[in-house]
């Protein structure tokens, strides 16, 4: 057998190999960017199912005050039940914290409220899940050996913690996501609103109109609007529907909002001009914040200057200097020995 001679290296990694590895995951990456470009899907479309289903519910009369009735109407989930009924019986479960739960889990754009159960319940159970596996890694199987007692407590602590903190961290990530997304396009749906107002469009249709405008650019503001819509045509009382949007978006803004709604239909005052200002007030706060932003960016890019950059200007400026005075006391070396 012939011996083939070893590839070049770097650093002690094959070139070749690592090359082979970099193209594969380049070619990877460029088919599922196709893949992502030819597929696109209308971001309303899972939507439509959960907006279908409260407008059900609101014809079926589940905004009705009989217990009754909406026992009748809302399905049981028998996970959710068990949950419940062991919470119950571990006297943990106060209404106070199911309502903050469901709370955020509404501005998190999840309607299901019995998940605030399933939320409650996990953070019961992860913080002994977590605890559990830490404990036996670190005590029992002896992961980190040249650590000492402090430290494997402080990784224990730390992973129980985060099973308690794990739910709130991912509810409050998707929260966060969904305000900054239906912050960024509630100018320009207040703007829609006032071109509506004008035109002599009804509230609930004005609505409807701006979530089919903008449900393409700002699907979740989209999604607020058709679901504030389908409230106004099927509640009673046209002030909850409003109330229920400030409910499911923790913004200030879209508590503004509703504010002048509620105040529109109260005293009839004129609409058009009340949007107008606040979307005028709106748009001056997305300016600012911008420019928040790029007076914060000099004391944000320092750190990155002095870390990255300035070391290899240092190397690109110096290192032929360094080069040529090193070539030459190596050149001039011999010639001193000899003479």
């Amino acid at each position: 057998m012939l011996n083939t001679p070893p590839g070049p290296t770097l650093l002690g990694v094959d070139v070749i190999w690592a090359g082979t590895l970099l193209a594969g995951m380049a070619a990877a990456a460029i088919m599922f960017a196709i893949y992502a470009a030819v597929t696109i899907r209308d971001p309303m479309a899972k939507r439509v199912k959960a907006l279908n289903e409260r407008r059900e519910q609101l014809k079926s009369g589940i905004v009705t005050q009989s217990a009754k009735k909406r026992a009748k109407i809302v399905r049981k989930n028998e996970t959710t039940d068990k949950m419940r009924d062991t919470l119950s019986s571990l006297k943990v479960l106060q209404a106070s914290q199911v309502a903050s739960v469901q709370q955020a889990l509404a501005q998190a754009g999840i309607r299901k409220k019995e998940y605030a159960v399933a939320v409650i319940f996990a953070r019961m159970v992860l913080p002994v899940l977590f605890g559990v596996t830490a404990a036996a890694l670190i005590y029992w199987i002896n992961v980190f050996p040249e650590w000492g007692p402090t430290k494997k407590f402080a990784l224990f602590a730390g992973m129980t913690i985060l099973g308690y903190k794990a739910p709130d961290l991912y509810i409050n990530n998707i929260k966060k996501k969904r305000t900054n997304e239906i912050r960024k396009g509630l100018p320009d749906a207040l703007d829609l609103l006032v071109i509506c107002a004008e035109a002599g469009l009804t509230v609930d249709a004005a609505f409807n109109r701006v979530a089919k405008e903008l449900g393409r650019a700002y699907p979740e503001l989209g999604d607020e609007f058709a679901l504030t819509a389908i409230e106004l045509s099927f509640l009673g009382e046209r002030r909850q529907a409003f109330e229920n949007l400030a409910y499911r978006v923790d913004l200030e803004a879209v508590k503004g909002v509703t504010t002048t709604m509620i105040q529109t239909e109260r005293y009839g005052t004129p609409l058009a001009s009340a949007l107008r200002v606040l979307s005028a007030e709106f748009r001056n706060e997305r300016m600012m914040r911008a420019e928040e932003k790029a007076a914060r960016l000099p004391a944000i890019m320092t750190v990155p200057l002095i870390l990255f950059i300035l070391p290899v200007l240092f190397i690109v400026i110096l290192g032929p200097a360094a080069c040529s005075i090193s070539d030459a006391f190596a050149g001039g070396t011999p010639g001193a020995k000899t003479g």
